[in-house]
């Protein structure tokens, strides 16, 4: 037989491989991945998202999917299994946390109608004064001027705050009367904007527990009245799957577009950024992780990744 000839045999011996599915000595080098087989890694997986504050709801949902994807594959037996499950996960949920991609707000604001009006929300405790100075501070460093309507006229003390930071970062700030209209002084705040030439109007709310109707039904007054082009949600990181809930009342109430996710510097794994994403499909827009101005970041997808598996 000659070369050409033992060539073309060798060909279709391939082919004829491929149409088969494989060689006889497949069994050799390929194993099936059973249930039995990645049963521990998944009870290591489950414990290490529920530590890591993910939801045991969208825990035991991404776990189901992982199994749905793994189980039945067929890997080189010379594979490490906890490394293809692992890789596996993450994949799954790079892809979870990416498809919720956060718009650019700077870039968002630039190319909008002026004023841009941002409103932020959250109950009482989760650094949303301290948010909006960061917030604030970061729209000065690039360029873009705004007032500050310090529209909580319900917690002693919260307007003076906000009047403390307006001083810091040379901001002017729209105040009212404690037990005043908070709509009222958003809307004044608005108007200032329009006849300065301001770009951004930032509007501060009252805390409310995400239990308190009439503190609520007053939030969708001023979100009515002053019809922002974005609406904002702060979370304490810290708060867990108490975080989620909010996040799913004040969606289904008022309509949030970002989430600012505060005290990330409290070593916190922040598993309730994948919780938002694979519940509500809402994006983590920023991190707040630390007490200086300049601790106000975008949120990195790789970041979150490393953390939540470190």
């Amino acid at each position: 037989m000659n070369q050409s000839t033992t060539s073309e045999v060798k060909e279709e011996s391939k082919e004829e491989e491929k149409k088969s599915g494989g060689s006889i000595f497949d069994v050799f080098r390929y194993k099936e991945i059973k249930e039995k087989d990645i049963e521990d890694f998944i009870e290591e997986l489950r414990y290490q998202l529920l530590e890591s504050d993910v939801s045991f709801e969208v825990t035991e949902k991404i776990l189901e999917d992982l199994k749905e994807n793994i189980i039945g594959k067929k890997v080189r037996r010379s594979e490490d299994l906890e490394r293809i499950v692992k890789d596996s996960l993450k994949k799954s949920i790079t892809e979870i946390i990416t498809k919720n991609k956060p718009m650019n707000v700077l870039e968002e604001i630039k190319k909008s109608t002026k004023p841009y009006i941002i409103i932020f929300f959250g109950i009482n405790g989760v650094g949303k004064t301290t948010t909006i100075a960061k917030f604030a501070y970061m729209l000065k460093k690039n360029g873009l001027s705004c007032i500050i309507s310090a529209s909580d006229t319900f917690r002693a003390a919260a307007q003076e705050q906000l009047e403390i930071h307006a001083r810091n970062l040379e901001i002017p700030l729209i105040k009212g009367k404690y037990g005043g209209d908070p709509a009222s002084v958003a809307y004044d705040a608005i108007r200032a904007a329009k006849s300065r030439g301001i770009d951004v109007v930032l509007i501060d709310t009252a805390g409310r527990m995400h239990t308190d109707t009439d503190l609520v039904n007053e939030l969708k007054r001023v979100v009515n009245i002053t019809r922002p082009n974005l609406k904002i949600l702060v979370l304490d990181s810290l708060g867990g799957n108490d975080a989620l809930e909010q996040a799913k009342y004040f969606e289904n109430n008022v309509g949030f577009d970002l989430v600012i996710l505060t005290k990330v510097d409290a070593d916190v794994k922040g598993g309730v950024i994948l919780s938002l994403a694979y519940e509500l499909n809402k994006p983590v827009g920023y991190l707040g992780v630390g007490q200086t101005y300049d601790d106000l970041i975008p949120f990195n997808a790789e970041w979150f990744i490393q953390r939540l598996f470190s």
